[in-house]
């Protein structure tokens, strides 16, 4: 069961997204990418693409659904967090404090333009725990968010 403390950082969190237009736009460690579904069948169809590509699907979060919880609306929210150990582990290994980042959180907002992707460059994260742009676990997650949100967005 989920602590109502749990709970209201959830929604605080979305809220903060979800009103975020400006700081989203100013932002340049988000990668965005357009897509024409419903922010539900745009984590769905992310999740199985995940779990197509042989990594684990941690958790769905539906920041929406928690703000609804607690009368409080707000637009469709989701994230979705998984991993492959075989990228994330060496990342780790190298700098024990990216486990902070790691799983990987890809989110969809519903924006009066339509469903966005969001997620945090793998190469600005790894900056901010010390490791080079060319390390083999960064630039292998970068290229799988990429494959990942495009499926995602078809």
């Amino acid at each position: 069961m989920m602590s109502k403390t749990t709970l209201a950082a959830m929604v605080g969190a979305g809220l903060m997204v979800a009103n975020a237009g400006t700081a989203l736009a100013e932002d340049s460690t988000l990668v965005r990418v357009s897509s024409p579904h419903s922010v539900s069948e745009t984590i769905d169809k992310l999740s199985a693409a995940v779990e197509n590509a042989g990594a684990k699907v941690f958790a769905r979060i539906d920041h929406a659904k928690g703000g609804k919880s607690v009368d409080m609306e707000i637009p469709d929210n989701e994230v979705l967090i998984f991993g492959n150990p075989k990228l994330g582990t060496p990342v780790i290994r190298d700098a024990q404090a990216a486990g902070l980042d790691l799983p990987i959180r890809v989110s969809a907002i519903e924006t009066p333009d339509g469903t966005i992707i969001l997620y945090r460059s793998p190469v600005a994260f790894a900056g901010a725990h010390g490791l080079p742009e060319d390390h083999p676990s960064v630039v292998a997650m970068t290229g799988a968010l990429k494959k990942l949100t495009s499926k995602a967005a078809e």
